[in-house]
């Protein structure tokens, strides 16, 4: 099994700061609402829960310059 690492801070109500071994990344947002995640490798996530055992979830990823 191999080892990783992740680890999450809450910096205020409904922010994180998320870190792995290769980036970091902050989301926003509650329980109720959507999330929204921004990566430092370019990556953009926007997910929200829904009702039963269903979730949505959309990836964009940016060009990084």
């Amino acid at each position: 099994m191999p080892l990783t690492f992740r680890k999450s801070f809450r910096i205020l109500p409904g922010v994180r700061l998320n870190i792995n071994k290769r980036s970091w990344s902050l989301t926003t947002g509650g329980r109720n609402g959507p999330r929204y995640t921004h990566s430092s490798t370019g990556r953009r996530t926007t997910s929200m829960d829904l009702p039963g055992p269903f979730g949505w979830r959309r990836t964009r990823r940016t060009r990084r310059h």
